[in-house]
């Protein structure tokens, strides 16, 4: 049962970090002091309850709290060895730990600890940090808020921090919180009502008096020729030069992209000032750590073609890894950690928007929130005063921080998909909706491709949000609804790395029954739009430069010749020669292009649904409930092929153990000896 002191954490905590103006995904840190009974003697206990690390407020549950006991946290202060050492208290926190389970102690835990205050809330929100990156963030704190918030100058966050705000409250007996310089605030209270009504109350009368009294263009005035494009042109711009910049942002290592055209980021790249403040880089921790220093930003005009960004986007991303590389030489210690990438986590393109990376979608989708905050913060110093985000070797000490490095070797090994983005075709229901769980649960991002569209997008929301999955319409044969579905994957998730071609009808008719019409449809679903899918997707992947795969669903009736499905044996064998058609010419780029040729394939199967087992059935003269097992008596192992066993070949043919395979066709029909590849 959760502490009544801890539930009331919670439950405020969930509210601070549902605002966005209140803190970002993952930001800050909040506190309460309380007792409970010590389960040994008996006795009242004096605890403490704090956020802990890698959690979100918004979300936070009991179990993403720290709990310590108080006697011990404070007795931590007199053993204290100075700031020089002061990352050693980290590990000390352990030993203050109170029961079982709970997260792990942030390095912010002194601040809550040792704060003469119940309750404590640490906070990242714009309209604070605007004042805290101010070059006059010290007077503009007194004139805004009086003798109720007290300056701290920058300091990194560790126990020397707690130590000094500890030491300010107790200075200031009047004030409710303080302005951390470079960094956000901190505001306390004897209850928890009151610590929630103090932080936004600082939140509140700094975006108010920013309001009032900032100047009507922070950011100067609008650079001709760098405004927003009409939107339709910006996102075709976008998808154009999507590949290319994830394949620059993807050289040390492979990354999921988020693209971002709101407002804030069309207005901050048109304006005069743009360049300069990018160059300066964020202030906040939280900020940096996902964004990195500063951004990419693309030096010319919305105007520009194509083919001229994209030539100027290799030449800056060479400069800014040689810039990156000097940052980190010229404050790298023999103890630091080794460089960790020197490419950019934000590439900002004037006229388009922004390009986020991450590891996976979630982290690329917040490191561009997380690069919006650090706009709003510019905005609020420029329009009061100037902009004075902390120095390089301060942003280097936390990036390359030994703590930070810890905390990053604890994260989970990455799934064997992670960073990789799916595009599967008629991915609603049967052998593609298979796929596409698979491939998810292995950590890829996946575009459900579906000629419904409702379908798609109820297939991908089972998978989870549009973090994990989203739908989309794909009429297979019409190329322009390719293209355009392609474009939707490459501005969902920054580019594409595996295609896999499924989607397909079947019309089980003899030769002389099988119409013109018939053929048609059938090669232009199977045949023409695995080309057509094969040859958009073909582009993004040749211009990333990070390799790939393509796969086909072909079909053991590529090989085989049975009766009365003259059209569909005709264009499963089409799919099957494109296989190896397109290994051959992709290979040069690192794509791999293989087959699967599935057999009997009766749950779960739209074709089989739509009247593919009906007809077989009665051509082999079985009802149509006993399809699946008659097929599987045919093989040579007995058993009926589901949809997940050719997720499974996917998962295998896309996967690290079969990375020099290519040309393959995989057959997966529990063994029809008839269709054994010759």
């Amino acid at each position: 049962m959760t502490n009544s002191t801890a539930a009331e954490l919670i439950a405020r905590s969930n509210r601070l970090g549902a605002d966005p103006k209140n803190t970002n995904y993952a930001g800050g840190n909040t506190s309460a002091k309380g007792t409970d009974t010590d389960p040994v003697t008996g006795e009242p206990i004096e605890l403490l309850w704090v956020k802990g690390s890698g959690g979100d407020l918004g979300t936070l549950k009991p179990e993403g709290l720290a709990v310590l006991r108080l006697d011990r946290m404070r007795a931590l202060v007199d053993v204290y060895p100075g700031v020089e050492r002061e990352d050693e208290m980290v590990a000390a926190f352990d030993y203050c730990l109170h029961g079982k389970g709970g997260a792990a102690p942030s390095i912010d835990t002194a601040m809550h600890g040792l704060v003469d205050a119940a309750h404590v809330d640490h906070l990242h929100p714009d309209s604070g940090i605007a004042i805290a990156t101010s070059a006059d963030g010290e007077e503009l704190t007194a004139k805004i808020f009086g003798d109720k918030v007290v300056w701290v100058p920058w300091r990194r966050p560790g126990f020397q921090l707690g130590l000094d705000i500890a030491e300010i409250k107790a200075a200031n007996p009047q004030a409710i919180g303080c302005i951390l310089g470079g960094h956000g605030i901190t505001a306390w209270g004897d209850t928890s009502a009151d610590a929630e009504a103090n932080s936004l109350w600082v939140i509140e009368t700094a975006a108010a008096y920013i309001a009032a009294n900032g100047t009507a263009d922070p950011f100067g005035g609008v650079r001709a020729g760098f405004e927003a494009l009409p939107e339709a042109e910006r996102h075709a711009r976008a998808a154009a030069l999507a590949p290319t910049v994830r394949g620059l942002a993807s050289t040390d290592k492979p990354m999921v992209g988020h693209y971002t055209d709101s407002d804030a980021v069309l207005d901050f790249l048109a304006a005069d000032k743009a360049p300069a403040l990018a160059a300066l880089g964020t202030s906040c921790p939280d900020h940096f750590l996902r964004t990195k220093v500063k951004p990419l930003i693309l030096d010319l005009p919305a105007s520009a073609t194509v083919e001229e960004q994209i030539a100027r986007l290799q030449e800056l991303h060479v400069e800014y890894r040689a810039d990156y590389q000097a940052y980190y030489d010229a404050h790298a210690t023999s103890e630091s950690p080794a460089i960790r990438g020197a490419d950019p986590l934000i590439v900002l393109i004037p006229g388009v928007g922004m390009f986020s990376y991450g590891a996976n979608k979630q982290t690329a989708r917040v490191a561009g929130e997380f690069y919006v905050n650090a706009i709003n913060v510019m905005r609020g110093a420029e329009s009061l005063s100037t902009y004075t985000p902390i120095s390089d070797a301060e942003k280097f000490r936390i990036e390359y921080w030994a703590l930070e490095e810890a905390k990053l070797q604890r994260m989970p090994k990455p799934k064997t998909h992670q960073g990789r983005i799916a595009f599967v075709t008629g991915a609603a229901s049967g052998i593609g909706k298979a796929i596409a769980t698979r491939l998810a649960a292995e950590g890829a991002c996946v575009v459900v491709a579906d000629l419904d569209l409702e379908k798609a997008q109820a297939a991908a929301a089972e998978l989870g949000g549009t973090d994990v999955a989203i739908g989309v319409a794909a009429n297979v044969a019409d190329a322009a609804g390719v293209q355009a579905a392609i474009d939707q994957t490459l501005l969902a998730f920054g580019g594409i790395d595996l295609v896999v071609n499924n989607a397909g009808l079947s019309l089980s008719k003899p030769l002389l029954e099988t119409t013109e019409k018939d053929w048609d449809l059938q090669h232009d679903v199977m045949a023409k739009g695995s080309f057509l899918v094969s040859k958009a997707a073909a582009k993004a992947l040749i211009e990333q430069k990070l390799g790939g795969d393509v796969i086909y669903i072909s079909s053991k009736n590529s090989v085989f010749a049975g009766p009365n499905n003259i059209a569909y044996s005709a264009t499963k064998a089409d799919q099957a020669h494109q296989v190896r058609l397109l290994a051959v010419e992709l290979g040069e780029h690192g794509v791999r292009v293989n087959g699967i040729n599935p057999d009997g394939v009766v749950r779960g199967s739209g074709i089989f649904a739509a009247g593919w087992g009906a007809n077989r059935a009665a051509t082999y003269g079985v009802e149509e409930k006993d399809l699946g097992q008659f097929y599987a008596n045919r093989t040579i192992l007995k058993r009926e092929v589901v949809p997940e066993n050719v997720a499974d070949a996917v998962y295998v043919l896309t996967g690290p153990e079969l990375s020099r395979t290519t040309g393959l066709h995989i057959p997966v029909d529990s063994g029809v000896a008839a269709a054994f590849l010759r």
